[in-house]
Order: C-alpha cells, then sequence, then structure tokens
C-alpha cells in the first residue's frame, strides 16, 4: 500500500523577490503571540517598578518640555495646555519611536535564533510592533487621565470628529515604524556603524517633527524650511492625532494621504529588502 507524503511548507534557498510570505506569517500567528508575551515579561520581570515605567517616562518628559520648551523657549501651543500638548505629542511619537528603534536592530539581536529554527523571519519585528501596542495603550491612559483633569479645571479644548481616524492612525505609526525599521535592519547585516546612528537619529528626528511646537509656528516663524517639517510623514499623524483629541492642530486629508503614500512604499519595500537579506543574513551578521 503505497503512503503519499504530504507537506505543508516547502523551505527553499530561492524566492520570488516579491513574495511577501505573508500566507506563512499568518500560519505562524501563534508564534506571534507568544513572543509577544515573551518580550512583555522578559523587559519588566526584573524590574522594581515594572510597567510603572510606562506612565514614569511620558510624564516625566512632559514636564521638562514644559519647562524648557513652553516656558523657557515660549514656543506657542496653539492656546492649548502646555503640558497636555506635549503628551499628545510624546504618546503618539514614543510608539513610533519604539517600532523604529527595536525593528532596527531585529537581525543582530535574534541571529541565534534565526540560525537555529526555521520560521518566517517577519515575525519579529511584527512581534515588536505589537509588543508596544501595550507601552502606548498605557501612555494614552496617562493622556486621556491628563485630558479630563484639564476639562475639569477649565481648560478650552474640544474633541473633533477627527478623533474617529485613531485606530488608522495608530496603524499608520506602527506600519511606518516597521517599514523604517525592517530597512534600516537589513541594512545594519552589511553596514553595523548604522546601529549606532539609529538612536541618536530618531531624537534628532523628533525635532523635525511636531512634537513640540505646532506646524503653524514653524510656518510662522520660519516658512522658507517649514515645508522639511511638513514633508516629514510623521508631521500629518502627529497633527491628525492633536486634531482628534484637543481641536488644534493642521489637519488636512491631503497631508493624511501622503503620510499613508510614503507609510506604503516604505512597508512595501522593507519588507521586499527584509525577505532578500533573510536568506543569507547569518553569514554576514
Amino acid at each position: 500500500m503505497d503512503h503519499k507524503e504530504e507537506y505543508h511548507w516547502t523551505i527553499e534557498a530561492k524566492a520570488s523577490l516579491f513574495d511577501l510570505k505573508l500566507n506563512e506569517v499568518w500560519a505562524y500567528r501563534d508564534l506571534l503571540v507568544l513572543l509577544v508575551r515573551r518580550d512583555f515579561v522578559s523587559f519588566y520581570k526584573q524590574t522594581i517598578l515594572g510597567p510603572l515605567w510606562f506612565f514614569i517616562q511620558p510624564l516625566f518628559t512632559t514636564i521638562i518640555f514644559t519647562f524648557i520648551f513652553g516656558n523657557l523657549a515660549g514656543i506657542s501651543t496653539d492656546g492649548l495646555p502646555k503640558p497636555l500638548f506635549y503628551m499628545a505629542g510624546i504618546t503618539a511619537w514614543n510608539y513610533f519611536a519604539d517600532c523604529l528603534t527595536k525593528t532596527s536592530t531585529v537581525f543582530k539581536d535574534n541571529a541565534g535564533i534565526f540560525g537555529k529554527v526555521y520560521f518566517p523571519r517577519l515575525i519579529m519585528p511584527l512581534s515588536i510592533v505589537v509588543s508596544n501596542l501595550v507601552r502606548f495603550g498605557v501612555q494614552m491612559l496617562l493622556f486621556l487621565l491628563m485630558m479630563a483633569y484639564y476639562y475639569l479645571s477649565g481648560a478650552i479644548f474640544h474633541m473633533t470628529s477627527a478623533i474617529f481616524l485613531f485606530p488608522f492612525i495608530v496603524i499608520l505609526m506602527a506600519l511606518l515604524g516597521l517599514g523604517a525599521g525592517m530597512i534600516i535592519s537589513a541594512m545594519t547585516t552589511k553596514y553595523r556603524d548604522l546601529a549606532f546612528l539609529v538612536t541618536f537619529g530618531v531624537q534628532l528626528l523628533m525635532y523635525a517633527t511636531t512634537v513640540i511646537y505646532p506646524l503653524s509656528e514653524a510656518f510662522s516663524k520660519y516658512p522658507d524650511y517649514a515645508w522639511i517639517i511638513a514633508y516629514n510623514p510623521m508631521t500629518p499623524i502627529i497633527e491628525t492625532f492633536r486634531y482628534g483629541f484637543l481641536g488644534e492642530g493642521s489637519f488636512s486629508w491631503g497631508s493624511l494621504g501622503y503620510a499613508t503614500a510614503v507609510t506604503t512604499a516604505l512597508l512595501l519595500f522593507g519588507i521586499v529588502i527584509f525577505n532578500k537579506v533573510e536568506r543569507n543574513f547569518v553569514d554576514t551578521v
């Protein structure tokens, strides 16, 4: 009696450059859940304050920004309470920055695992993006509590219909950080110097985004250079975030569409180059 063997997956060295392997990622979704749980537990298991660090970092950053940029430098916040203005920008920026910086070293950080067992490598950067959602959710709670405090204190701000774009905004931040991070991660397998520049570069990039000032202020004081800030894809995202929750910001469908197009292009290019590099990265890392 003949027994015909059936295989669910065939692992081959060669594959189409534009094969995104999304079907394999879906088949390994249980592994994605396990990796997200591992990232969360391992990072905070031996800390004293644990998840309270989620609150401490944005809170202290907001206090410092309020004192330096709001009080000493006197930068406008479009009439919004300064701590509330900065907290909105910090909350959105932190999620994008975390996705970018942690994804950018995924090959180097997981070289040992990648060299021992096969699974879709795209699972690793995806697990980083999903696990960072936990931190983002906690910081969003802090932001909402601050909104409630200032509302009860009589501060003038209001939510707009753009708040319904919030899930889309979160997806944009995640995919933008994922796409850019995968491109950098693929490049660091050959040019390791880039790994040292990522954290520093992300900090500089924050100042080219409307985290500590509104876009209107940039066009008012530096009209010849404000276009650089406006074409930063994170600027429309943060402006839409503020406009939806606080009623102030330079929101436009055109700018949001531009950010969506850039995010889509970076994501697709990132997946393609990530899948290409994964075939022989063990020889270079």
